[in-house]
């Protein structure tokens, strides 16, 4: 059996669907702009350096959501998708999410970002199983500014997929191929796991590990 995992963010996504969804919003006028970007930037400076706090990225990435009405978020988020992401995909990554639906017994993206913002960007790719950071809700339904479980990043990305894989009844080893697409140097524990790791827009410190170690790279770009 076959396993293919595909990160997201500058891998199915040629740029940051966190970092935008940020931009987005103080676009909006609804959050103080300069403050805002300045700190979004940050904190995307450090993921891409290999040093982000995600404790605090998360505390500072959810809080919008619990500040407004998930009917509003919605709406903000539909035009997001619209301007912001879809100028973001590639036709390559469209066609090699298709090949491994195609030939893979389990397909799904895992990523840092919460499922609120990549849950219609994974039904965009057709991806029905999408692994990412889980924003906790309240007994009304409303975001909370907290993370419910573990996020999904770095290590633990491997403790979501192995969960993930268990409510399906799988194990990781009942799988002969695995196969992990990612650009990222924080995604190094589970691109080691795979049996496949295929390196896609490297960051430079994956582009220099990938050809040390004989790892596939490819350039997808929108």
């Amino acid at each position: 059996m076959r396993l293919a995992l595909f990160d997201l963010d500058h891998t199915l996504l040629s740029g940051d669907s966190d970092f935008e969804w940020g931009r987005f919003l103080a676009a909006q006028g609804v959050l103080d702009r300069v403050h805002y970007e300045a700190k979004n930037q940050a904190f995307y400076d450090d993921y891409k350096a290999g040093t982000l706090d995600i404790d605090a990225f998360l505390a500072f990435q959810l809080e919008p959501l619990a500040r407004f009405p998930r009917a509003q978020l919605d709406q903000w988020h539909h035009r997001f998708m619209t301007e912001r992401i879809l100028p973001l995909v590639s036709p390559a990554a469209l066609e090699r999410v298709q090949a491994e639906k195609a030939q893979a017994h389990l397909v799904a993206i895992v990523t840092a970002t919460n499922r609120f913002v990549t849950g219609p960007i994974a039904t965009l790719f057709g991806v029905d199983h999408l692994i990412a950071t889980e924003p906790a809700l309240n007994e009304a339904g409303q975001f909370t500014g907290k993370v419910r479980g573990t996020p999904s990043f770095r290590a633990g990305k491997i403790t979501r997929v192995d969960e993930w894989l268990a409510d399906l009844g799988h194990r990781w080893q009942d799988f002969t191929e695995t196969a992990f697409y990612s650009d990222s140097q924080n995604d190094l524990p589970l691109l080691e796991r795979a049996s496949e790791p295929v390196v896609v827009n490297p960051d430079p410190v994956l582009s220099d590990l990938a050809r040390q170690r004989g790892w596939p790279v490819y350039y997808w770009k929108s």
